[in-house]
């Protein structure tokens, strides 16, 4: 989640770190699933997000976009974000039964919540948000328990470098009008980086981000 809103008016004013003790535990999160409801505009996925949930479901992404995932602009860049039926506005991965079909590899953003993440000075520090879960009385449990990362430095290294190339592009694409260019951008964006299927995902991202940066127009 980022910083659009004034933090200290949805958390209880405090940023945690990693191994830091956060009242966000759940318990399994037992018979419910209101969380998975109308955050379509919300849950923005990021390349490996895409990545994880295309290996699970054996899917390509385009499979993916096909009813599972919708594209949103956000600042002139278009961006994968989880489908939400009509109707229930329920996720698209979530059964009838309130169970989610891709919870071993949810997106990042899934797996914060209640958390969120702020970022400032080439980092990102975690925040609860308060009343943003239905379940009463949450219990103390470390952020990196409540997220379940594997490699988790990786991960965030993966984090702070993405976050910081979408706002990179997002400045640079104020200043396009052409909206052909803003296509051949964002179609640039999708092959390279949320179709990626070798093996070692953050290598490939790390090979491929330099030569990117260069086509895309950004430092």
């Amino acid at each position: 989640m980022d910083n659009t809103v004034n933090l200290y008016e949805i958390t209880d004013g405090k940023f945690y770190r990693i191994d830091d003790l956060v009242d966000a535990d759940t318990d399994g999160c037992v018979n419910c699933s209101a969380c998975c409801y109308g955050v379509g505009d919300l849950v923005v996925l990021t390349p490996y997000d895409v990545y994880e949930i295309s290996r699970y479901l054996d899917l390509s992404f385009d499979e993916l976009c096909l009813d599972k995932i919708e594209l949103r602009y956000h600042d002139k860049i278009i961006l994968p974000h989880l489908k939400m039926l009509p109707g229930s506005e329920k996720c698209s991965f979530l059964s009838d039964e309130g169970w989610c079909g891709i919870h071993a590899c949810r997106p990042s953003i899934c797996r914060l919540f209640p958390l969120g993440r702020v970022y400032e000075d080439g980092d990102f520090k975690f925040f609860l948000q308060t009343n943003a879960c239905i379940k009463p009385n949450l219990t103390p449990i470390r952020v990196a328990d409540w997220i379940g990362i594997k490699n988790y430095d990786e991960n965030k290294k993966f984090l702070l470098t993405w976050h910081q190339l979408l706002k990179a592009l997002s400045f640079r694409l104020k200043f396009i009008r052409d909206d052909q260019e803003l296509k051949n951008i964002n179609a640039y964006l999708f092959d390279t980086f949320f179709r990626i299927s070798d093996t070692d995902f953050y290598e490939t991202f790390y090979s491929i981000m330099p030569e990117a940066k260069k086509i895309l127009g950004i430092i």
